[in-house]
């Protein structure tokens, strides 16, 4: 058998020898008397004629002992790589990869992933043959519930699928094999976003097409009944679901409701298409739930002042007052809404807020809160400037009574001296004194 070199999930496979002996030691492993018999023959038969046979037998693979099996397909991987046109049997093979081997039931499916990697591997990156070993990759990891093996391709899914050159209809194949994959692993997030990619997909008149509205359902079934999915308006922008107006019109006018409507339009569509939703396996206890929490949703994203009584809340939630709280709670769980409440003002005071929609209606509701912004800080700079010119004011102020003071202490002070001056009483002139006698100097003296 070929030797291996693996490393998490094999890349490389080292083989010696030819062809033809390679060949002869593969059918002799897998029992496969065609291509046993052809490679006796005298006349050397061709490598597509070999490959045939060998690729025929192949599923004898999945019987061999569980040590022997990654070698064992390595080679045939090797072997089916030397055709001149290795996609007539890869689709084959990778067949057999993915059936369950006998004698393997706990690491059976762990050998097979790894085999089917293998061919991926060694194909060239831009090989576009790599798309149709990939799909039966994700086939396989979806009959296993193996998700958590594929999300680390997935961000490399989008380069892949480019440098492959894969035409509109394959890349929807794979979109929609990896929402699978996500779903049977309970991942219903990525697996909507990857059927949202299957439908961006489509476009002209193929929007209308019996897939194009399969899928567009899915994904608005799927949008309208998760606990986390609040935001439709990039769902409604999508072609192939705005063309839900002319196939399913109620499905659209649901849409629609739930895009930037409130829970009084949603009653009104249950009273006028009455057991629809229960017809349609929708969840109705779900739907009026989450059409309470964007109600209060658009209640605070059109509240200027950012602080919403509670009576308004009770009217648009039709809720009794005491379960506010609880509803003010999962509002801000579900991030659509940020704030507090006030139980001394009975009021909801708004934080931040998610807009649903972003239309004319919204526009107008910001450039009203732009003009009440600048009104409010027209008037605070106005207030401030005010204070300014007071507080220069009042220092010019201090500075001239300093001033003052200071010349007033000046001019007082010379005053002072000046009648000091005047009241002092001259004296009387000194009487001249008599000249001394000069005294003579003694020896004493000295």
């Amino acid at each position: 058998m070929a030797d291996t070199k693996t490393a998490g999930q094999p890349t490389l496979v080292f083989v010696d020898g030819s062809f033809e002996d390679l060949a002869a030691e593969m059918a002799e492993y897998l029992k496969a008397e065609d291509a046993k018999q052809l490679l006796s023959q005298e006349k050397q038969p061709s490598n597509e004629e070999v490959l045939s046979k060998l690729v025929s037998a192949s599923g004898a693979l999945n019987t061999v002992p569980e040590k022997e099996y990654t070698a064992a397909s390595n080679l045939m991987t090797h072997l089916v790589l030397q055709s001149s046109d290795p996609k007539k049997f890869l689709p084959t093979l990778c067949t057999t990869f993915a059936k369950p081997l006998v004698n393997s039931p706990v690491h059976g499916v762990g050998l097979s992933l790894n085999a089917l990697t293998t061919v991926f591997n060694l194909l060239e990156p831009s090989n576009p043959v790599r798309a149709r070993v990939f799909m039966e990759i994700l086939k396989f990891l979806r009959s296993h519930a193996m998700f958590e093996s594929l999300r680390t391709y997935l961000d490399k899914l989008p380069e892949w699928l480019t440098t492959w050159g894969t035409d509109a209809d394959f890349q929807r194949k794979i979109y929609e094999e990896v929402a699978e994959v996500a779903l049977e692993a309970g991942e219903e997030q990525q697996a909507y976003e990857y059927v949202v990619k299957a439908l961006r997909t489509f476009d002209g008149d193929a929007i209308s097409s019996e897939d194009a509205q399969r899928l567009s359902l899915r994904a608005v079934k799927k949008a309208l009944t998760s606990s986390n999915h609040f935001l439709f308006q990039d769902l409604r922008g999508i072609p192939s679901v705005q063309a839900l107006s002319d196939s399913h019109p109620v499905y659209s006018q649901l849409l629609d409701i739930f895009a930037e409507q409130d829970l009084e339009d949603y009653n009104d569509f249950n009273d006028e298409h009455q057991g629809w939703v229960e017809k349609e396996s929708l969840d109705h206890e779900k739907l009026h739930r989450k059409m309470r929490l964007l109600t209060f949703s658009s209640l605070a994203a059109s509240t200027p002042s950012r602080e919403i009584e509670y009576s308004k809340i009770t009217k648009a939630l039709q809720i009794p007052e005491d379960e506010i709280e609880m509803w003010a709670i999962d509002v801000i769980r579900a991030g659509l809404v940020e704030g507090k409440l006030s139980q001394q003002r009975q009021k909801f005071l708004v934080h931040k807020v998610t807009y649903r929609v972003f239309g004319q209606k919204q526009y107008q509701e910001l450039a009203n809160r732009v003009d009440h912004w600048r009104t409010t800080l027209q008037n605070v700079l106005g207030v401030l400037r005010q204070e300014q010119a007071n507080a220069k004011s009042q220092k010019e102020r201090e500075i001239q009574e300093l001033e003052r003071k200071v010349a007033n202490v000046g001019m007082g002070g010379a005053q002072d001296r000046r009648r000091q001056n005047q009241n002092r009483e001259p004296r009387e002139p000194r009487e001249p004194r008599e000249p001394r006698e000069p005294k003579e100097r003694t020896e004493d003296d000295d």
